[in-house]
């Protein structure tokens, strides 16, 4: 056993030698597994940040939560020609559905509109992101509140002109006062503001909540009617913890069908996405992104190799006389193996872990140039990257280690002189 401690010693002392001694080959050796290293962990770094953010703001929802609409949130066999020609899901369908559907613990009514500007006094901002939805939306959305309240189901019912606001837009219009109570003008009229819902950094289905205005769907649509092509009605339905959503959905699909009068050889001419199936898709996605990223990195990788290779071929023609004398003082093959391939793993593993150092450092910088992303380089991935530098090292150089403990001493020497 001391015999190949002492074995492994001396050959990394060698290779270490080496690679000290041809600091310009070692550094241009390095920059290919650096930058191969760098590609693939930084490629794996980018796409778990953005699986991780996706997953946090969906998180918002219950994962058996259903969109109702005349569109579909997703891919689909039905042709848009089609869907285009289905009718928009009304407010009496919503009403019908929510008195209809059990075991359904929040449904709500939410018509997307056009953005609208908010004023307060002096004060403009224009293009702010509208939601129009009905009082069962916050509790489905589980918004959290800075100041105030959202509005109750009275206040929905009724089209009040009250207003909830992101915390964006509150400092925006009203600066240190107090936005609670406060008039601010929007669809031409005054709304009263009740509430400002808590910080919550970028979206990423859309604008964030922090730079939206909330106000019940009923005003919109008993000002303008349903039938506005730039307002397209959703039912959000949030089935209860305890019951199969495959049940609800299909219950309601027969329910809506029966309303719409439709025969049983003809399509649903409504659309039902679930937050679930939403997330199975966006992982699809994670997945392609991420192979799509390994499949560029091993080009960047396969490059760093192949130079790595090529540096210890030249390494071996260059020490062939040192082999030479080597093993005729009694060097064995295993010496002279263990010495190339240590040199060629040093050489990767070094790489690779100023590839990682350069993605770590880069992973910071991103996550403070980018406030609301969180950017992630997880201990899983810096594994990755400090096994595949090695296991790149250790390809690389077994061929040309091979052909040094191979050679024949006598010939060594002849060739070195």
């Amino acid at each position: 056993m001391l015999v190949y401690i002492r074995l492994f010693k001396e050959s990394f002392s060698f290779a270490f030698s080496a690679l000290a001694n041809n600091k310009l080959r070692t550094f241009l050796s390095l920059l290919g597994v650096t930058i191969g290293i760098f590609s693939i962990i930084a490629v794996l770094a980018a796409v778990d940040s953005l699986d991780k953010n996706i997953k946090d703001q969906l998180s918002a929802l219950d994962s058996n939560t259903m969109y109702l609409s005349s569109f579909s949130f997703g891919p689909t066999d039905v042709p848009r020609w089609k869907w285009r020609t289905f009718d928009k899901i009304s407010y009496t369908e919503y009403k019908y559905l929510k008195e209809s559907l059990p075991q359904v613990e929040e449904m709500a009514y939410q018509l997307f509109v056009p953005r609208e500007s908010i004023r307060y006094e002096s004060e403009l901002i224009q293009s702010v992101n509208t939601v129009a939805v009905s009082s069962e939306f916050s509790d489905i959305q589980r918004l959290e509140f800075k100041k105030g309240r959202f509005y109750n189901e009275m206040e929905s019912n009724a089209g009040r002109p009250v207003v909830v606001i992101g915390s964006e837009i509150a400092d925006a219009l009203f600066g240190e006062l107090e936005p609670i109570g406060r008039k601010v003008r929007l669809y031409g009229q005054k709304f009263t503001v009740i509430g400002v819902v808590k910080k919550e950094g970028s979206g990423l289905f859309g604008d964030s909540n922090d730079i939206s205005i909330f106000l019940p769907s009923n005003f919109v649509r008993t000002r303008y009617g349903e039938n506005v092509s730039s307002m397209v009605p959703v039912v959000i339905i949030k089935p209860e913890s305890s019951v199969n959503s495959d049940d609800v959905e299909a219950e309601l699909v027969q329910l809506l069908r029966n309303k719409r009068g439709l025969r049983p050889d003809e399509v649903n001419s409504f659309f039902i996405s679930v937050v679930e199936g939403l997330q199975d898709f966006i992982d699809g996605i994670i997945g392609s992104m991420n192979a799509i990223g390994w499949v560029i990195s091993i080009f960047s990788l396969l490059v760093g190799g192949f130079g790595i290779a090529n540096i210890m071929f030249v390494s071996v023609k260059e020490r062939t006389n040192i082999i030479g004398i080597q093993k005729s003082l009694g060097a064995k093959n295993k010496f002279i193996l263990f010495q190339f391939l240590f040199e060629a793993v040093i050489l990767a593993v070094v790489g690779g872990i100023v590839g990682l150092i350069m993605v770590w450092f880069g992973t910071l910088i991103a996550s403070q140039a980018a406030e609301d992303f969180d950017f992630v380089l997880s201990f899983k991935n810096m594994l990755i990257g400090f096994f595949i530098s090695s296991f790149i090292g250790l390809i690389s150089g077994v061929v040309p280690a091979i052909s040094a403990s191979r050679l024949d001493p006598v010939e060594a020497i002849r060739t070195g002189m």
